[in-house]
C-alpha cells in the first residue's frame, strides 16, 4: 500500500504542474513549491525551529494561539509555518507571529527527507489533520517529537476501516494526539492509540480573543443606523439567492451585509445584480457615500468579516450548500444566532449549536423567515437564542492552556 501511496503523490504533483499552466492557484502552489528548500537553508540555519503545519488559512486560525502562548513561554524559538493551499500562504505572507514561511513539499520520501533534514525541527504541530505518510515516517525516525492539534475524527474515515489499517499504523507513530471530542479518542483507542487528550479546539480561545479587542469600524455603524443587520459570512451563490429571497420579506425589519468567500469582479457583479431592486454599495467604493441611505452592502475585500460579525443581529454562514460549512465561531462568540445550510455533518461546532438550538440549518428561504418572524414576535427566543451560542463558545474556552501543560520545549 505504501507503494501505492507514492505513486499516487507523485502522480498529484504532475497533475498540479499541468494545472498551474491553466489555473492561478496551482500556479502559486507549483511556483512556491520549487523555492522552498533554498529558501528554508538560510532562514532555518542555526535556529531552534518548531515547525507547525496547516492545511489552510481556517487550520492556521486553530495553530496559532499556541504559537503565540509559546512565542511568549520560549522567546527564543523560531516558528516555522507551512500551508498545504495559497490560500492560507498568500493571506498570511506578512502575519508578525509567523518567523518563517513556507509551502509544504509534496509527500514524497526523498521531499519528507530532505525538508526534514534542513529544517531539524524541535517539535512539529499539524493542525486539525494533514496526514502525509512520508512526513511522519520521516519525524519518527529522527525521533522528533510530533503532535495533532484540534484533531476530530469521524467513524468513516479510512483509518478506520480495514482497507485503511495500514496507514492506522503509522497514525501510532505520534507522539500525541489533542482532540477536540470524546468520540475522536474513542475512535483511536479503537485502533490502539492510547496517546491521546480531549483538549477541545483552539479556535475558540482564538476567537474569543479577537473578540475582546475593542475594534470599532466607523463605516459599520454609519450603515447600520438603529436597524437590526444580518450579517452574511463566506457566501457563495446558493447562499446569495437564498439571501436575497430572504431579505425581499424581512427588508422592512432588516438591512444585509453580505462578505462573500470569492471576491473576483464576476461575483461581486452578480451579487449586485441579485439585489437590483435594493440599494446597494461595495465596501470598496463607500468614501463620500451616505452609508445610512443604503440597504445591501458588499464585503468586497477580505480581512474584515471578523471584525463586522459584533454589529450583526443575526449571521448567516456560507457553504453549507455543497462548498463546506465556513467559520461558524468567529460569528458565535458574539453571541448572535447562526443560519446555515443543511451540509454540516463534518463541524463539530455547527453540530453542537444545532442541537442546542443556537443555530439552525435550512434548506429554503421560508424557514429563515420563518424563525424571524418568531423572533420578532418573541423577544425573549432570541435573547434565550443569543445566549445558547455565547454559552457555548465560553464553556470551550482553554483548549490552548491544556495543550501547553503537555509539552515543553526548553532545550
Amino acid at each position: 500500500m505504501q507503494v501505492l501511496y507514492n505513486i499516487f503523490i507523485y502522480l498529484y504533483s504532475a497533475a498540479i504542474s499541468v494545472a498551474a499552466l491553466f489555473y492561478n492557484k496551482a500556479k502559486l502552489l507549483h511556483s512556491g513549491r520549487r523555492k522552498i528548500f533554498n529558501n528554508l537553508a538560510q532562514q532555518c540555519d542555526n535556529k531552534q525551529i518548531v515547525w507547525f503545519h496547516c492545511a489552510s488559512l481556517g487550520e492556521y486560525e486553530q495553530g496559532k494561539p499556541l504559537i503565540q502562548k509559546f512565542r511568549e513561554q520560549y522567546p527564543d524559538l523560531t516558528f516555522l509555518v507551512t500551508f498545504f493551499s495559497p490560500s492560507g500562504y498568500e493571506v498570511k505572507k506578512n502575519d508578525k507571529d509567523i518567523d518563517i514561511l513556507a509551502y509544504l513539499p509534496s509527500d514524497t520520501p526523498k521531499n519528507a527527507r530532505k525538508f526534514i533534514q534542513t529544517v531539524k525541527p524541535k517539535a512539529v504541530f499539524f493542525v486539525k489533520y494533514e496526514y502525509w505518510y512520508n512526513f511522519i515516517n520521516e519525524l519518527y525516525i529522527n525521533k522528533i517529537p510530533f503532535y495533532y492539534l484540534s484533531a476530530i475524527f469521524r467513524s468513516k474515515q479510512y483509518f478506520f476501516q480495514p482497507y485503511g489499517r495500514w496507514f492506522a499504523e503509522q497514525l501510532k507513530k505520534c507522539t500525541y494526539f489533542f482532540v477536540q471530542n470524546k468520540l475522536s479518542q474513542i475512535l483511536l483507542n479503537q485502533i490502539d492509540i492510547e496517546q491521546v487528550a480531549v483538549t477541545g479546539d483552539t479556535r475558540f480561545d482564538r476567537v474569543y480573543h479577537i473578540a475582546q479587542k475593542n475594534t470599532e469600524l466607523d463605516f459599520m455603524r454609519e450603515f447600520k443606523q438603529d436597524t437590526k443587520l444580518i450579517i452574511a459570512g463566506s457566501s457563495w451563490q446558493p447562499d446569495e439567492e437564498l439571501l436575497n429571497k430572504v431579505f425581499e420579506t424581512a427588508k422592512n425589519d432588516y438591512k444585509i451585509v453580505l462578505a462573500p468567500h470569492l471576491i473576483d469582479p464576476e461575483h461581486i457583479t452578480s451579487i449586485k445584480q441579485l439585489f437590483g431592486k435594493e440599494k446597494v454599495v461595495c465596501y470598496t467604493q463607500i468614501e463620500g457615500k451616505n452609508l445610512a441611505e443604503y440597504n445591501v452592502l458588499i464585503i468586497d475585500t477580505i480581512g474584515i468579516l471578523r471584525k463586522i460579525y459584533k454589529y450583526a443581529d443575526i449571521a448567516y454562514i456560507g457553504g453549507a450548500f455543497g462548498t463546506g460549512l465556513h467559520n461558524t465561531l468567529e460569528a458565535a462568540v458574539f453571541g448572535i444566532p447562526l443560519f446555515f445550510g443543511p451540509e454540516y455533518d463534518h463541524f463539530n461546532e455547527a453540530v453542537e449549536l444545532v442541537t442546542r438550538k443556537g443555530a439552525f440549518s435550512i434548506v429554503t428561504s421560508e424557514e429563515m423567515i420563518i424563525k424571524l418572524r418568531g423572533f420578532k414576535a418573541n423577544p425573549d427566543y432570541y435573547k434565550q437564542t443569543c445566549q445558547i451560542c455565547a454559552q457555548y463558545v465560553h464553556e470551550n474556552l482553554g483548549a490552548c492552556d491544556k495543550i501547553a501543560e503537555y509539552i515543553h520545549l526548553e532545550n
